[in-house]
């Protein structure tokens, strides 16, 4: 199996851009993108600084820190104890104070530890207020499938958080993504968390000079077409992305073009986008790494169905999800859990048929 994942890696990494440019684009991986946007946030605003597990003396846990304790200093970029659910409660009261702290999860299964302020403090202290008390706060860290960490460190939080109103929830793909969401993030007047994807952090990805840009952002609840298409939409988002995309190009060799939506932010979500699209292609299919029910697909069903847009549905629309049970430890066995780029196909070929 090492070997077919590599060779998707690393078409993955050479042909998935959008641009025209790609070869003579900068190449910039998530994790420079990262921390390129949180050192460029901390030099614009001195209110912002980063607290967490490690994320000073040692860098980060995945590097995504790395130099920003030596240039900003004890004060800005915090280690803290292996407490979330303190360091949480910490960030949250400094955002209630007027200050704009970028929490970090060493991974979003030990968010659990912190739900109470994530859910009750953060996201409905606006509300509860009366819009007097803004909590301008970022919850980061990896989320979702990793390699070999087994069920209680691969679980999805895109449809936990997704589900509370007072939050907006992103899901970067690539690192235009990463970047530019994880600005606009910072630079929001309430609480976002930034679901980002450990298997991503070393993936470099063509970008252009606007990415690159300090004042570059990109706008929470706007999707992006990352591949046009005619016959059949298909919608994921984070590393689900690149499943889809590996889908697609499979697709095409059978004269089937998937249009490819990245979300890139699931609450809000860009429903617009996704309409438009699937008006043209009259099929839809959802791709994603957590479980079913309940999830990201199993939302956009079902505001498909509440909208005029499923009058255009030619076929059902159909999820293609992680199975539904805790993420085996065994290798082979959790590779048969995650959704994988033929499942996309077959599910694809069910409800279109093959292309004559």
């Amino acid at each position: 199996m090492q070997p077919v994942k590599a060779i998707f890696s690393n078409v993955a990494r050479r042909a998935f851009s959008t641009s025209p440019k790609s070869l003579a684009a900068k190449q910039l991986t998530v994790r420079e993108a990262l921390n390129t946007a949180l050192d460029e946030e901390m030099a614009r605003d001195d209110r912002v600084f980063l607290i967490g597990e490690e994320v000073a003396q040692y860098d980060g846990a995945y590097k995504v820190s790395r130099g920003l304790w030596k240039k900003y200093g004890d004060q800005r970029v915090v280690d803290t104890p292996i407490t979330e659910m303190g360091f949480a409660g910490i960030a949250v009261g400094a955002a209630m104070a007027g200050l704009r702290p970028i929490c970090e999860f060493m991974t979003f299964n030990f968010s659990m530890q912190a739900i109470d302020q994530v859910i009750n403090s953060a996201a409905k202290t606006f509300y509860m207020s009366a819009g007097m008390v803004n909590v301008p706060i970022v919850f980061r860290g990896p989320n979702g499938a990793a390699a070999g960490v087994a069920a209680q460190h691969s679980q999805c939080f895109a449809a936990w958080y997704a589900h509370c109103p007072g939050l907006k929830v992103i899901s970067p793909y690539d690192s235009e993504d990463a970047r530019g969401l994880l600005k606009a993030s910072i630079r929001d007047p309430d609480p976002v968390v930034c679901l980002e994807n450990e298997m991503l952090y070393g993936v470099a990805f063509p970008v252009d000079d606007k990415v690159l840009d300090k004042d570059f952002v990109v706008p929470i609840g706007k999707a992006k077409i990352m591949k046009p298409g005619n016959h059949i939409t298909l919608v994921a988002h984070s590393k689900a992305v690149e499943i889809a995309l590996l889908a697609a190009a499979e697709l095409a060799k059978k004269g089937i073009e998937a249009e490819v939506i990245n979300l890139r932010s699931i609450r809000p979500l860009d429903m617009d986008t996704i309409c438009k699209s699937v008006k043209k292609t009259h099929h839809l299919v959802t791709v994603e790494q957590g479980w079913p029910q309940h999830g990201v697909g199993a939302e956009i069903c079902a505001r498909i169905m509440e909208d005029e847009t499923f009058f255009h549905l030619d076929a059902p629309v159909w999820r293609v999800c992680g199975v539904d049970v805790p993420m085996p430890y065994a290798k082979t066995l959790e590779a048969n859990a995650l959704p994988q780029p033929q499942n996309v196909v077959e599910a694809v070929t069910k409800i279109i048929g093959p292309k004559k």
